[in-house]
């Protein structure tokens, strides 16, 4: 044998079906009934069916992939107990299912009218335009009506996710805010044996226990479907159960996912309890895999014949059909021809899809990435612009106007007004609370609003976007902060592979808007290193459809930060607000005493806006021999050499980005054929910098002047001095500028 390959796991059925005698009957006397604890003949019958669909899918999916028409084979072969699961909860409880959920959603389309679950499947094997969920864009089990959110392929990736969800349910009732689903839902979520090990899944598990510890409403059911494989690398006999069987808050109940006289009790009493206590619990169900992890899969090649054959006698199918005739519900014969009559059912499906339209054309594939209306945005941002009146909203204790305001002084205002607004916003992250952020950004925001909308979360910022994951697509407004940019490369694939992808995936159905604060850049004095000094920001600019602010004075960070709210809460998307530390607390730009880096919050001066349209830079003074295209801490650097040169003669503007994605291309060229010279002043690495953008975007377009760049060293940040050898400096920008207008200072001289 060279693996349970299709034929092999069809024709061992029918060959076992067969061998209980076609035309046999059941024992004398035997009635019906009750095949086990609770498990009714007809409810049997229906999770079969569910059981036979998905296994059929399965099949058609190698066929369809021989032919050219289909494109997944990962199925759910020998995890069809699943199923039972579905069962066990309701259409409207939130699931967030990994690939081998196929009885899952069979059986969860069954129970909502007008669902045909097996045509879904189909539609996103062939990567149909049809498709209820992706569009054609990825095979994933989705669908809205059916409650089922859209998961990528990423390992355990979704298990913060459904973290956030569990917790955002009551948080949102707490609130007074619909959430997306019923507030007694159970959220669902299931994983695979080595999933289990991942360390999005044990920060995930860890931060569900430890809200149950705390007392938190958190109404998880976490569903290890253990095969016994991670592709070819074996789980360890036992570990599964010896990991989480005895882990002080979090209920464990274990099924054989191969016998619904098992499976069905114990998934229903887990998710009565689950839904009676608001508490999480772990099912383990005890699969099998058959046809091996997908259809490239050559399973002879890593386990022995002996065990390929073994795992085929524990095929869920027959384990019910066993169940079945055992128990006089269905002889032999009838069990071979549902089984057939499904078969036929599931092609006769395959080829009426196969045939229908893909995405052909770069326009329709990109415009899920995100939703983009301006105009909406701009009318949401205006509403959140200051007004004394919404301060009594806050229960009259917010600040009146105290005078100019630094940086993180205009932050924390423009986040109480909006909060004021949106009574399902919430800010959360490491030491924001009663401490009010490590720079204070966050002070008295949770005496004013409590504790329900500004809190602390345990140290893990994988958690921290889950729960931001889950808050959004439940319905909240979520602003989490993440303390040091350097700390969000550990938790990136959760703005990656989760929060951008939802609404490709779900071709916009589905959408988590937030806002992450990240504190972050370098050149802070008398502190940090590596880990409180980080200009690397490359991961984030490749991300499709992630927003990128980085505002530097205080004028245009609130006008800013209610842009991004507005945007997500508008058209769902996720922001990423970075805050340059070094400017938190900064007050003068040229001398001291000069108030060059503070503004008023509401005062209608040059540099104040309500909103800020997404992808629009400023420009600062009216230079006609060069344009300085910076962001963050370069605009403070670059205001400051502008003036230098000045003061010999040579006229700068300086443009300030303020978005780094989408990119200010229109502006920035128009600033640069303003003056057909251009210096680019990036602060983060010079390799996978943000000046790679700028210059490609100037070629791109045309430009024909003179072009320039200072950035950082590709270098990790030091300790104390030995930073501004890394580190673009004022004196550098200044060099840079006089050899790119030499022939000017050439002609005046």
């Amino acid at each position: 044998m060279s693996g349970s390959t299709l034929e092999q796991v069809d024709t061992h059925f029918l060959e076992a079906i067969a061998a209980l005698g076609v035309d046999a009957h059941p024992p004398e006397g035997t009635r019906p009934g009750l095949l086990g604890d609770g498990l009714a003949p007809a409810r049997a019958l229906e999770l079969f069916d569910a059981q036979l669909g998905s296994r059929h899918l399965d099949l058609v999916a190698r066929t369809l992939r021989a032919r050219g028409e289909g494109f997944y084979t990962i199925g759910s072969s020998g995890h069809e107990g699943n199923a039972a699961v579905a069962a066990a909860l309701r259409p409207t409880d939130p699931a967030l299912l990994h690939y081998r959920s196929g009885g899952f959603y069979l059986e969860r389309a069954r129970q909502v009218p007008g669902s045909d679950g097996i045509r879904d499947v189909l539609l996103g094997l062939v990567a149909a335009t049809d498709d209820p969920i992706s569009g054609g864009r990825h095979k994933v089990f989705g669908r809205q009506d059916l409650a089922v959110i859209p998961q990528t392929s990423t390992i355990a990736s979704h298990l913060p996710r459904a973290l956030g969800v569990a917790f955002s349910l009551s948080r949102a009732q707490k609130l007074g805010v619909q959430p997306a689903w019923p507030a007694d839902s159970v959220v669902v979520c299931s994983f695979g044996d080595a999933s289990a090990n991942h360390s999005t899944a044990t920060g995930a598990i860890n931060s569900a226990i430890q809200a149950a510890y705390r007392g938190l409403p958190l109404p998880l059911l976490l569903v290890c479907e253990d095969n016994g494989l991670g592709i070819s690398v074996p789980t360890p006999r036992g570990w599964i159960a010896k990991a989480y069987g005895d882990r002080a808050g979090l209920r464990y109940v274990t099924a054989d996912g191969s016998d619904l006289t098992d499976i069905v009790p114990v998934a229903q009493e887990a998710a009565d309890w689950v839904r009676r206590t608001r508490r999480p619990a772990f099912l383990h169900l005890r699969t099998v895999r058959l046809m091996g992890h997908a259809g490239t899969d050559l399973e002879s090649a890593y386990r022995p014949a002996d065990q390929i054959t073994a795992d085929l006698d524990r095929d869920p199918l027959l384990g019910t059909a066993r169940l079945l005739t055992a128990s006089g519900v269905l002889r032999p014969a009838e069990i071979l021809d549902r089984y057939e009559a499904k078969r036929a059912q599931v092609r006769t499906a395959a080829e009426q899809v196969a045939g229908l339209p893909r995405l052909a054309s770069r326009e329709a594939v990109v415009w899920a990435v995100a939703s983009d209306r301006p105009a909406v945005v701009r009318e949401l941002a205006a509403r959140c612009a200051p007004d004394p009146a919404r301060h009594q909203a806050c229960g009259g204790s917010l600040p009146e106007d105290r005078g100019p305001l630094t940086l993180a002084q205009s932050i924390n205002r423009a986040l109480a007004d909006l909060m004021a607004l949106e009574p399902g916003a919430i800010v959360f992250g490491e030491d924001v609370g009663a401490k009010g952020g490590v720079y204070g950004v966050t002070r008295g925001l949770q005496r004013r609003l409590g504790p329900a909308r500004v809190f602390d979360t345990l140290l893990d910022e994988q958690t921290i976007l889950g729960l931001a994951l889950g808050a959004g697509v439940t319905g909240l407004l979520p602003i989490p902060e993440i303390q040091y940019l350097a700390y969000l490369h550990n938790a990136e694939d959760q703005l990656r592979g989760e929060a951008a992808t939802l609404s490709f995936f779900s071709a916009g159905r589905y959408r988590n808007p937030m806002v992450v604060r990240i504190a972050g850049y370098a050149y802070q004095r008398g502190f940090g290193g590596h880990f409180h000094n980080d200009n690397a920001i490359g991961v984030l600019r490749d991300i499709p459809g992630l927003v990128i602010a980085s505002p530097a004075h205080p004028a245009d960070a609130p006008a800013m930060l209610r842009t991004c709210a507005a945007a997500a809460r508008a058209d769902g998307r996720v922001c990423a607000f970075l805050e340059p530390i070094a400017l938190y607390h900064t007050k003068d730009l040229h001398e001291h005493g000069d108030g060059g880096w503070l503004a008023r919050y509401a005062a209608p001066r040059a540099w104040t806006l309500g909103h800020v349209p997404l992808g629009r830079a400023r420009t600062h003074g009216d230079g006609t021999d060069l344009t300085i295209v910076t962001f963050g801490n370069g605009l403070y650097l670059s205001l400051r050499a502008a003036a230098a040169l000045a003061r010999s003669g040579i006229g700068a503007r300086v443009v300030d980005l303020r978005w780094l994605a989408p990119l200010p291309v229109q502006d920035i060229v128009r600033e640069a054929q303003a003056t057909g010279r251009v210096l680019v002043v990036d602060e983060t690495r010079r390799t996978g910098g943000v000046s790679e953008g700028i210059i490609t975007a100037l070629v791109d377009t045309g430009f024909a002047g003179r072009i320039k760049r200072v950035a950082s060293a590709d270098s990790f940040i030091p300790l104390g001095d030995a930073a501004w050898h890394v580190l673009v400096s004022e004196g550098e920008i200044e060099k840079a500028a006089r050899e790119l207008v030499g022939d000017i200072e050439q002609r005046r001289s």
